[in-house]
């Protein structure tokens, strides 16, 4: 999700879903694709943004990181972000809090602005939109748990040191944009470690030191997410839903999203029910 100032006609659009004293929730869809900077933008607010679809890069406090499914941010009062989309347009959930609201639930320190979003973190994330119906007590008790899951996994983010860090960086995004992209290379360790040119000792130990997570977890993950989508849309064919995100049998992908999400597909189809 962006706002990019731009001389080109903005290609977005926010829906309000839920006002409340103190908080709101919107879906951003944007359409803009540019592999350049936007000009900065200081956000006035506080908010957590999840993405649901898509991918795109922000800037901010110097850093540049991916925003992806797998990858949300929580955005502080005077914060200068920049953004951009070499892939294309997206769609969020953004969650603007009051300033004492967020202090509340943030606490007074600084927050860290990465977000590592696991299974149970989407699943969160798409019951928000399941409990839109009953905004002042379902849907309040859902952010609780997602502003709660993301405080704690942005306070796990890896923060390396070390020399080779900003080229570990650089790797690790360019093997999660191929494994988020269903890329073909990516269909495994040996076969996405020599398209992105290096060795598999190393693309294997960089990965946990920047994500806080394997990579064999972290391919698992996205396929989780794959299948968290088919769900909540309503998917019954729970074998054809293994088969074509890849997985063994239908138990292997059963025992994934509940590892992943702590919750099976069943129950994850009727806890999405709108």
């Amino acid at each position: 999700m962006s706002y990019p100032r731009r001389t080109v006609r903005l290609v977005r659009d926010a829906v309000e879903v839920v006002a409340r004293p103190g908080y709101s929730v919107s879906v951003v869809r944007c359409a803009d694709d540019h592999t350049g900077w936007s000009a900065a933008e200081v956000s006035a607010g506080h908010r957590m943004v999840l993405v649901r679809r898509g991918r795109f890069r922000r800037r901010v406090r110097g850093v540049v990181a991916d925003a992806d499914p797998t990858a949300a941010y929580l955005v502080e009062a005077g914060d200068e972000e920049r953004f951009a989309h070499p892939a294309g347009g997206d769609v969020c959930t953004s969650v603007d809090f009051a300033a004492e609201l967020w202090r509340r639930l943030a606490g007074e320190k600084p927050t860290p602005s990465t977000v590592y979003v696991d299974g149970a973190l989407e699943l969160a994330h798409r019951r928000v939109a399941a409990s839109a119906a009953d905004p002042d007590y379902a849907l309040a008790e859902q952010l609780l748990v997602l502003m709660g899951g993301a405080l704690t996994q942005a306070a796990q983010v890896p923060t390396p040191a070390s020399p080779g860090h900003a080229d570990d960086r650089a790797l690790v995004a360019r093997a999660r944009e191929a494994i988020v992209a269903a890329d073909p290379a990516a269909a495994g360790l040996f076969p996405l470690a020599e398209s992105l040119g290096v060795s598999p000792y190393r693309l294997s130990r960089a990965f946990p030191r920047e994500v806080g997570v394997s990579l064999t977890r972290y391919r698992n993950r996205v396929r989780v997410g794959r299948a968290l989508e088919r769900l909540e849309a309503g998917e019954e064919e729970l074998a054809v839903l293994a088969a074509d995100l890849g997985f063994a049998d239908q138990a292997h992908l059963t025992r994934t999203v509940r590892e992943h999400a702590g919750a099976p597909p069943g129950v994850v189809r009727r806890l999405l029910a709108r």
